[in-house]
């Protein structure tokens, strides 16, 4: 039976690992005085979604061969003692830059799963959010797109000393929730989310977005939870899980 449902945040209720992506872009365009922002980050960060900051940035730093002499050399005042803390510090000051604006965000919300969050809380359904984004952030987003009442527990990555896929973050949401991790139904996008979630011991159902769909299939972390490519489909997906759940309980 199924007693509590757990969002992710980024890519799951709102579209900000596409910006987060575009701030890298943007954060090497300006590293490397290029014309417009560097797709190759974007496809970088593509493969690492999910990720705490610092393995993001050394993913991106290795893949495109940043060099660290012209990351020591950044004027935008985000210099840090390590390059990976270099190149955080300007993507995250552009990030913030973009989304300071709330409407960004609700221009970029996913409002099928938004929709299943509000719901879920009407129906007197335990709900959680387990991210990986810091505490800021996420007050940032959630007041941006209303959705702090609807939340009984928000976990971020403060509250945590490993990162998804380490399913830390996942198993904590449950004592939280005073649910067992077999009462949890998780929403991801990311397979490093997925992973958590999956390692925690919960049943999972995977958002395939635009963003993250070749690599949910590549690391083959899908046999392991539902998958909806569309997200208009994702109630009815939830919906179908915890009646198959209920039956295999029965």
């Amino acid at each position: 039976m199924i007693r509590a449902i757990i969002f992710d945040l980024d890519g799951t209720l709102v579209q900000s690992e596409k910006l987060k992506a575009l701030s890298y872009a943007i954060a090497v365009q300006k590293l490397r005085k290029l014309p417009e922002p560097d797709s190759r980050a974007i496809e970088a960060y593509r493969e690492v979604v999910g990720s705490s900051r610092e393995v993001a940035s050394r993913h991106i730093i290795d893949a495109l061969g940043l060099e660290p002499e012209l990351l020591s050399a950044m004027d935008d005042g985000c210099s840090g003692p390590e390059p990976w803390e270099t190149l955080t510090a300007s993507r995250k000051k552009i990030y913030d830059e973009m989304v300071a604006d709330p409407q960004v965000l609700r221009d970029n919300r996913w409002p099928h799963t938004i929709s299943l969050l509000r719901l879920s809380k009407e129906i007197a359904c335990r709900t959680g959010l387990a991210t990986m984004s810091y505490r800021k952030e996420v007050e940032h987003v959630l007041q941006a797109l209303d959705l702090e009442r609807s939340l009984d527990i928000v976990l971020t990555r403060e509250d945590v000393r490993c990162p998804k896929p380490d399913p830390e973050i996942y198993t904590l949401a449950a004592r939280k929730l005073d649910v067992t991790p077999e009462e949890c139904l998780v929403l991801e996008d990311s397979s490093n989310g997925v992973r958590a979630a999956i390692a925690a011991g919960m049943n999972v159902v995977a958002v395939a977005t635009p963003f993250t769909r070749a690599v949910l299939h590549s690391t083959r972390v899908v046999k392991d939870a539902w998958i909806v490519h569309d997200p208009s489909e994702v109630l009815e997906a939830v919906k179908s899980r915890i009646a198959q759940l209920g039956q295999t309980a029965h």
